[in-house]
């Protein structure tokens, strides 16, 4: 049998604690991880890295379809005229474009140090370079309809998706877009397929969407205009847009709520109790630098601590990102809630991301027997070790 590899670095993060330089996480040669250990009883051949290491990453929330609108669209537009944009823009260009640009995210993802991600599926094109990834992937097939008329036949392409990922042997699973563009009965319909499943959805991004399910005004109305959306259907609920489209998930699934921009503490509190009572589990996705890019808002990340939220972390696409990098979403992070300890931070890009994703049996932290590959962090520089 080939001998263990031995890592010592400045700091060792498991994903759950931090250590310094007295200890030693040792692997076998595949990169299964076999304990962490004190410096003193490890012997010879410990490698030593300055500076930080930790388990892979997991990019919680991700657009690889959208990879050919990295720098198409401008930032600050606010939340309407960027939906706008992708729709105008997301078939300029060819599948061959379309492919290669998937394909240098998905090199960037890997080559940054990210394990895995929860992948945002607006059709089959991103099949191909899925099947022999080094990533694993949690693929959402993601629809929309805002009338409920369609709802059927919004629903059935979204099914014959799932069919295609399966044929591959990957994993798939439907989820909806967001609340201003999913249906009352599409809701009702997705909660029937997705019984004990993962749905990640798209949150109060904007204050329009607020306004759309409060009382049926704002910016909102402009986008249905544009599209040529009738929407004398939708009637307000007179509440927000989370207390409005959370109690449409009944059946004990997981829900990742991404962006939260917008989102208040009586929001929060909210979807916490109606979880403990409904879902196996609920998690806050934190985008910050597409939040930035899209709305120029930050996250509430200071209030969904508070509220004792189970966070986690998402690049978003290169459509609203000039990355897909979590150390630069880390850093970011860190630049404008400077007093939230780095530990934490990698908590919610490491082992809460693994538990978002149901990949907990295998990443996310150096617990013996998982394989969350081995990342090392030095002067800003993300190298995968292993």
């Amino acid at each position: 049998m080939a001998a263990y590899r031995k890592f010592n670095a400045t700091k060792l993060f498991s994903g759950t604690e931090m250590f310094f330089n007295d200890k030693v996480l040792v692997c076998h040669p595949d990169g299964t991880i076999e304990n962490i250990i004190n410096l003193q009883d490890a012997g010879d051949d410990v490698e030593y890295f300055p500076g930080l290491i930790c388990p892979g990453f997991i990019n919680a929330h991700c657009h690889l379809d959208l990879s050919h609108l990295q720098n198409e669209i401008p930032e600050g537009t606010g939340l309407v005229d960027f939906v706008q944009q992708v729709m105008s823009k997301k078939n300029d260009k060819t599948a061959v474009e379309k492919l290669i640009a998937m394909e240098a995210a998905a090199n960037e993802l890997s080559g940054s140090g990210t394990v895995a991600v929860g992948d945002i599926c607006n059709g089959e094109e991103s099949i191909a370079i899925k099947i022999n990834s080094p990533i694993a992937w949690k693929n959402f097939v993601e629809i929309s309809g805002f009338v409920n008329a369609t709802a059927a036949q919004r629903l059935e392409p979204g099914l014959e998706t799932i069919n295609s990922f399966k044929a591959k042997g990957l994993n798939a699973q439907l989820v909806p877009h967001s609340p201003y563009s999913v249906s009352k009965t599409l809701f009702k319909r997705i909660n029937e397929e997705t019984a004990g499943g993962i749905v990640t959805i798209h949150n109060q991004e904007a204050v329009a969407e607020n306004g759309l399910y409060k009382n049926k005004t704002g910016g909102m109305l402009r986008l249905y205009e544009n599209l040529g959306i009738d929407i004398s259907g939708f009637e307000a609920t007179g509440t927000t847009s989370i207390k409005s489209w959370l109690p449409y998930f009944t059946r004990q699934q997981s829900i990742i709520s991404v962006h939260n921009s917008f989102s208040s503490e009586e929001d929060i509190q909210f979807a916490k109790n109606y979880a403990v009572a409904n879902l196996r589990s609920i998690h806050f996705c934190i985008c910050i630098n597409a939040n930035l890019y899209i709305e120029n808002q930050l996250p509430p990340i200071n209030m969904l601590m508070a509220q004792g939220c189970d966070l986690i972390i998402g690049t978003d696409s290169y459509a609203s990102n000039h990355h897909l990098n979590v150390w630069q979403e880390i850093k970011n992070i860190q630049d404008h809630f400077s007093q939230i300890p780095l530990v934490t931070i990698l908590k919610w890009a490491t082992i809460n991301g693994a538990r978002a994703l149901d990949m907990e049996d295998k990443l996310g932290s150096f617990e013996r027997g998982k394989t969350p590959g081995i990342v090392h962090i030095y002067k800003d520089e993300v190298t995968r070790i292993l």
